[in-house]
């Protein structure tokens, strides 16, 4: 069954379309298009008229892929922009006004149970537990829990890599203060879990990816802390050209390592990069719904 999924996020739009057989999920097509609506949602608490009219234009454009591609169903997930705006009801008319399909504003449970489900269907050999780190732009969700039974345990914080950004190292600020001040920050918010502890902690999201791209597959917190260092000696630019990044990235890239080194430190074991995320569980869950439906 081909499927699609456009995921909103506070940092960038994406889509995926895949072909669903029961827990295996085959990408055939992938956009991404960086919107950054969560710099509205963290100044203006609402998404502004003209990033509302860039997402319509880049949704019915993924739309009119997603068709072009085959894909029977098609959903779109819109994560924390739609908690975190004055006005998200208004962002899902325009969305849903778009694609003429379904939008769904996640919850961060929801959220963190797909990004866990699409992370774990991956793996070959799961262990007995397993915790799933999703960090995107205006969020982090935590999800620990078993193959069997699926995530028992989720928790969100608003400590996502544009959120911390902006809240602490813009305008260069990116010194061994700012940098402090955002630990101790991500620290506290994080000091309010306590999850059980997983013999396999997967890390999803852009973040990770690009972490991985300079660390390789796995990092914990003493190499996350040593690249911050380094990534506040470099402008974006600079990080954008030494790792072959895009500039978007390479500008939140400091904030979500620092928040990847917290995460480390709480589930106390290092991050492996999942090979799956939020967009293949939101896929999983949809080829269900539509085989339901049949």
């Amino acid at each position: 069954m081909i499927v699609a999924v456009v995921d909103v996020g506070s940092n960038s739009v994406r889509l995926l379309v895949a072909d669903v057989q029961e827990a295996i999920v085959r990408q055939r097509h992938r956009e991404r298009v960086y919107l950054r609506l969560g710099d509205d949602a963290h100044r203006l608490g609402r998404i502004g008229a003209e990033k509302l009219a860039q997402a319509r234009d880049v949704i019915a454009s993924f739309a009119r892929i997603a068709r072009d591609a085959g894909a029977v169903r098609l959903e779109t997930i819109v994560t924390a922009p739609g908690r975190q705006s004055e006005n998200a009801a208004e962002l899902v008319r325009t969305l849903s006004s778009a694609t003429r399909a379904a939008v769904v504003v996640l919850s961060a449970e929801d959220e963190g149970r797909l990004a866990w489900e699409g992370a774990v269907a991956r793996l070959p050999d799961p262990p007995h537990v397993v915790a799933a780190v999703d960090l995107g732009g205006g969020s982090c969700e935590i999800a620990v829990g078993t193959p069997t039974l699926g995530p028992a345990w989720v928790r969100s914080f608003e400590a996502g890599a544009l959120r911390v950004t902006r809240a602490f190292l813009d305008d260069g600020a990116s010194g061994s203060h700012a940098r402090d001040e955002a630990r101790v920050a991500i620290a506290k918010l994080l000091s309010t879990a306590t999850p059980p502890l997983p013999d396999v902690t997967l890390a999803v999201g852009g973040t990770a990816r690009a972490v991985a791209k300079i660390l390789g597959p796995t990092f914990g917190t003493k190499s996350l802390v040593e690249l911050s260092r380094r990534l506040g000696a470099s402008s974006p630019r600079s990080i954008a050209r030494s790792f072959g990044l895009t500039e978007e990235r390479a500008e939140t890239l400091l904030g979500g390592t620092l928040v990847l080194a917290e995460v480390s430190n709480l589930v106390g074991t290092d991050l492996e990069l999942g090979r799956g995320g939020l967009r293949e569980g939101a896929a999983l869950a949809l080829a269900r719904a539509e085989a339901a439906a049949a």
